[in-house]
């Protein structure tokens, strides 16, 4: 491959210790040296990334921050990594728009500052909001404690630019929330882990940023009554931005080995609201809240200021790293379940001979399951450890993922569970959007 040497516009890498690091990103799966790591910074490089791919049979793998966990940006053998992180281009806020346009190589905690900047928001927000990048995040469909009622990122994408397997880069949609001009490619690309193309940038829609916030911290006295309070807050009209939860396991391990904080909390499992309603802050949105809580709401800490309000978030936000810290070879999975299916989830998945602590979004049955000691277990005894769990998912009409993708970590089950017409439909859209495979080909499908 001595043409990389003379690849336009593009820092290219090769050494061994320089193309350590691309091997993972943060779930379990660890993959190869790629053949190199390119930095584009300009078309001309992408496009001949393409051809050469097209003409020697490698596959171009695209990463952003490397902050995924599914393995989605992962190495295959013989590929290339294509790391966004010189793309150039700015963050545009366009307020008579309600959008903003920004490029991949833009981290996801600049683009929700410079909505921020005009009095807007962008809501998506994963747990790695602070390090993920746009183009990631985009790739992945990332989701986070907002979707509860905001969604999922692809719900806010308008347009997409993406280098495509003719190797030039097209855009997909108009900056406009209405646009019915036949099935939309732009929401193929979101979530589509590069299968289809790279993404290059995007345009999203914003809304204004929210005046209020009430969040609270509810803990419970019996870890049994997590399944039931979506239903008791949304039948009293209550729709919560955020719906977080703690297990009894996950709130027992923050006690003993967690910040001071966590360890003067009460109860058997914890809750965290939030509310961004106008006058969510007010006597009355909170006196009817508690009405609806009853007994449950007596211990409750209620805080509407940021600085309150980001001291409650700071421990769910750092629960991830808490847990990985105290059991590095931990596997998490992000499981879905329907919330009225939630009861009988929690009481079967005790029944399960798979040790598991749980915690997440409970406000839309996205639960991280994780599996602490799976670290040193080999990819055929760690898919049979596994296989319980995305079983009753499955049976329950959940899904294998929420939000974190497929890519290689899930790739095993998602084919064994998936329906044979649906795997059929969509590798007939890769065959036809990339016929040679030099996008990511082994993720997924």
């Amino acid at each position: 491959m001595d043409w990389l040497d003379a690849l336009p516009d593009a820092r290219v890498l090769r050494t061994p210790a320089a193309l350590l690091d691309y091997r993972r990103d943060e779930s379990h799966v660890v993959g190869p040296l790629p053949r190199a790591v390119v930095r584009p910074r300009s078309v001309a490089a992408l496009r001949e990334l393409v051809r050469r791919a097209g003409e020697e049979g490698f596959t171009l793998v695209p990463r952003g921050a490397g902050s995924g966990k599914a393995g989605g940006c992962v190495p295959s053998p013989s590929s290339v990594v294509v790391d966004l992180s010189d793309w150039p281009g700015s963050i545009v806020v366009n307020p008579a728009n309600l959008s903003l346009t920004a490029p991949a190589s833009a981290g996801l905690a600049a683009v929700k500052a410079a909505a921020d900047g005009h009095g807007l928001w962008y809501p998506p927000d994963p747990n790695s909001w602070p390090l993920c990048s746009f183009g990631g995040s985009l790739a992945t469909n990332a989701g986070g404690p907002n979707a509860c009622k905001y969604g999922m990122t692809r719900r806010w994408v308008l347009r997409v630019e993406a280098l495509m397997a003719d190797g030039e880069v097209h855009g997909f949609g108009i900056e406009s929330i209405k646009q019915n001009s036949g099935p939309n490619l732009a929401h193929w690309l979101i979530g589509g882990e590069g299968l289809f193309g790279l993404i290059l940038g995007a345009s999203v829609a914003l809304l204004p940023r929210p005046r209020e916030h009430l969040t609270v911290l509810l803990p419970l006295p019996a870890a049994g009554l997590l399944p039931a309070l979506p239903a008791r807050l949304f039948g009293a009209g209550l729709l919560p931005s955020a719906m977080e939860f703690w297990d009894a396991a996950v709130l027992a391990d923050l006690r003993a080995h967690g910040p001071a904080e966590a360890r003067r909390w009460p109860g058997e499992a914890l809750v965290l609201l939030e509310f961004d309603d106008a006058g969510c802050s007010h006597a009355g949105f909170i006196e009817h809240l508690l009405e609806v809580l009853g007994d449950w709401g007596e211990a409750a800490q209620l805080a509407t200021g940021t600085a309150q309000r980001e001291a409650l978030w700071a421990i769910r936000r750092m629960t991830s790293t808490h847990l990985k810290q105290r059991f590095p070879g931990k596997v998490s999975e992000d499981v879905v379940v329907p919330r009225d299916r939630l009861p009988e989830f929690f009481e079967r998945l005790a029944a399960l001979d798979t040790p598991t602590v749980s915690y997440g979004h409970l406000g839309d049955g996205n639960l991280h399951v994780n599996l602490l000691h799976a670290g040193g277990l080999d990819e055929a005894a760690l898919d049979e450890a596994l296989a319980p769990l995305f079983a009753l998912c499955i049976e329950l009409g959940g899904t294998l993922s929420g939000e974190h993708g497929i890519g290689l970590a899930k790739r095993a089950a998602f084919l064994r569970h998936t329906d044979p017409y649906v795997l059929s439909a969509l590798r007939a859209i890769k065959q036809a959007l990339d016929p040679q495979g030099v996008f990511n080909a082994g993720k997924v499908l």
